[in-house]
């Protein structure tokens, strides 16, 4: 345990590391370029520097809040420039929003990103509610207006409240917007957006972009400002509701015996935590997580002025290594009453959770394990690999044996569980996306040289072993097993038939901080893979984790006319799991 944080200190060390990084030639915060592959064109080979606006926004909300003469008028300087970049033409499409970088204008970015006018306009409405009174008169005109035209582009998106943190942003902006200067229309607008954003998530009874690292700390950050911030009791008492739903989502994915954040994850950039996500738990739990001395946190400028602090009752969670089983629906299509749901089993072995169904994106961890291994963390993640990169148009579908059930020898003094078992299921789709859900939809064709399914190994690999035969493949780490068996493979239609002897087999690859295990569909010069056009694409697994490496017997069942396949795994009390996915590529 470490002395209590000092927020203010951490405030001011932050900013003086943030002022090495300002171009006062531009009055914009210059960092190396990065980007995600989408919404951008620039890239590192051309631009390797580039002057990024929400860096930069941040940035003069953070001077703003450390105060004094000389950081004031920097911040009045850098907010002035901001301003200008932003699109005020109420008939552009791009009406309210910002480009991502200096570098680059609106028309150039394929597409522009909207959600800058929420990204940005919350750093301008904070900063006016904190600061305003010290702004110059012109600049205080000035951020009047860019706030007016960030909340109406909100406004005009109007994004609904499955987008979570988007959905808070905006209602902050608009709300806080409309509290400061008297836009009624925008207030109210603001506390009905959180309203309905609520009731989503009560009804649902989680937040639909479920248990992510990176968004659950966002979400929590507004949350934590709309709580502090708006004159609505109501306002804050709905904060105050969802902000205790989000940490009992967090609290209750924490796995002690590793100190990660278990899976599975609706976005995330990471595998392991990231810094960014341990210094939140930290400071949320008041140090009983504690991964850094408070002087050495890596401290986020937005958590001051906020109350980062998980409740009392789901502190217990992050120092409990009982066994734990979590299940939970995630997403509710109202039309179709299609639902998705999340399954998560930790023990002191092991935390491994995976989605029902759900695309096989960059930023999504549809199956994800953790065990601990020489005091350290190792990871296993699966993937499915266009040409190197991950194929949204690959859908996991998976099941847990016993799901439903509680843990064998639940109550026993130091009791395990043998080992949870996991049904996989890979399909494809024709209505996809490639690298992106959305901004590279297929056509239900591509180009590749390359195509594979992966499951990667990271973290800590000191002792790791792992042997492939065929078509099984086993991973020993620390006193864990990890035993993984091919049970069905077809991807052959009118034009191609990749796999004509059957399933291929299993090939081990290492690389520095990482191994694989690869199951090749093809590999050669690049082809055309139309889906469309293909009767069957389809595989499917077998997933044991836990000390036991003996997997149980499954038998597949295929229909005739080949529309589904299916593994059916017979429990010890005799009672049947089943996993059936469509080997013919479609709709999600």
């Amino acid at each position: 345990m470490v002395g209590a944080i000092d927020e203010r200190k951490l405030l001011l060390k932050e900013i003086a590391r943030m002022d090495q990084s300002y171009d006062p030639a531009v009055q914009m915060i210059k960092i190396p370029f990065s980007s995600p592959g989408y919404h951008t064109t620039l890239t590192a080979e051309a631009c390797p520097w580039v002057h990024q606006t929400n860096a930069t926004a941040i940035y003069a909300a953070a001077l703003l809040d450390g105060g004094g003469p000389d950081r004031d008028s920097r911040a009045f300087s850098v907010l002035g420039r901001l301003i200008e970049l932003q699109d005020q033409d109420p008939a552009s499409p791009t009406y309210g929003i910002w480009p991502w970088f200096y570098e680059e204008s609106l028309q150039q970015m394929s597409p522009p990103d909207w959600n800058w006018a929420d990204f940005i306009g919350k750093q301008l409405a904070l900063s006016v509610l904190r600061h305003g009174d010290r702004m110059p008169e012109e600049l205080g005109g000035l951020v009047r207006h860019a706030v007016r035209c960030a909340g109406e582009s909100i406004i005009r998106r109007n994004m609904g409240p499955h987008y979570t943190n988007i959905a808070i942003m905006g209602a902050f902006v608009a709300l806080v917007a409309g509290e400061v200067y008297g836009w009624e229309d925008m207030r109210e607008y603001g506390l009905n957006r959180l309203q309905k954003v609520w009731e989503h998530v009560s009804a649902l009874g989680t937040f639909q972009e479920f248990n992510s690292p990176a968004y659950s700390r966002i979400a929590v950050v507004e949350l934590a400002r709309i709580r502090q911030a708006a004159r609505s009791p109501l306002a804050r008492e709905l904060a105050g509701k969802l902000l205790d739903q989000a940490w009992r989502m967090i609290a209750e994915h924490f796995h002690p015996a590793t100190r990660e954040w278990a899976g599975p994850h609706s976005r995330s950039y990471g595998v392991q935590m990231r810094d960014v996500e341990r210094a939140f738990l930290q400071l949320g739990t008041g140090n009983r997580v504690c991964y850094f001395a408070w002087e050495e946190l890596p401290y986020v400028v937005e958590y001051y002025g906020n109350d980062i602090r998980c409740p009392d009752p789901y502190l217990g969670w992050f120092s409990d290594h009982g066994e734990r089983r979590l299940a939970q629906r995630y997403q509710l299509d109202n039309e179709t009453g299609r639902e998705k749901h999340a399954y998560t089993a930790m023990t002191p072995d092991y935390a491994i959770g995976s989605f029902s169904e759900e695309i096989m994106w960059n930023q999504t961890r549809g199956l994800l394990a953790f065990i601990p291994n020489q005091g350290r963390t190792a990871s296993m993640r699966l993937r499915f690999l266009h040409d190197g990169y991950d194929y949204c148009s690959a859908v996991l579908k998976t099941c847990h044996a016993g799901r439903n059930s509680p843990p064998a020898g639940e109550g026993a003094a130091g009791s395990v569980w043998e080992g949870e078992d996991v049904l996989l299921g890979i399909r494809f789709l024709t209505d996809g996306g490639d690298s992106h859900p959305n901004l590279d939809k297929t056509g239900g064709a591509i180009e590749a040289a390359d195509f594979r399914l992966r499951v990667e190994f990271g973290g800590e690999l000191e002792g790791v072993s792992a042997s492939a035969e065929g078509q099984e493949v086993i991973v020993r780490i620390g006193r864990t097993v990890v035993h993984l068996r091919t049970l069905y493979a077809a991807f052959c239609g009118s034009e191609a038939d990749l796999l004509p002897d059957g399933p291929p087999a299993w090939l081990i690859s290492r690389e520095e901080g990482m191994f694989a295990c690869d199951l090749v569909l093809y590999s050669g010069a690049a082809m055309r893979m139309d889906f469309r056009t293909l009767e069957q694409a389809a595989l499917l697994f077998l997933l044991r984790i836990g000390r036991d490496a003996v997997a149980p017997a499954v038998k597949v069942e295929a229909k005739a006319a080949g529309e589904t396949a299916a593994a059916v795994l017979t429990l010890p009390n005799g009672a049947e799991e089943r996993l059936v996915i469509s080997v013919k590529p479609g709709c999600f």
